[in-house]
């Protein structure tokens, strides 16, 4: 395991320490925690990014269109 030093406002991190005290985990755990989210966005993105490299633009969009289409009838329900 690795020790990191973080340098933030102390506005930023008292906020973080009460929004950490709220959920009832260590500072430490909210980092691990933010870490995990940020790593899992950007494999996602990267991911998608492959897969539209890859992709038929064309039938990409007629995706879309068939889910806002889809949306709209919803919304109108």
């Amino acid at each position: 395991m690795s020790t990191l030093t973080l340098r933030i406002p102390d506005s930023k991190y008292e906020r973080l320490k009460k929004y950490a005290k709220s959920q009832n985990i260590s500072l430490n755990k909210l980092f691990d925690e933010l870490a995990t989210i940020a790593l899992t966005q950007h494999d996602a993105k990267i991911r998608f990014e492959r897969l539209a490299s890859k992709g038929d633009k064309k039938r990409g969009l007629e995706l879309l269109d068939k889910l806002d289409k889809q949306k709209n009838r919803d919304q109108d329900l």
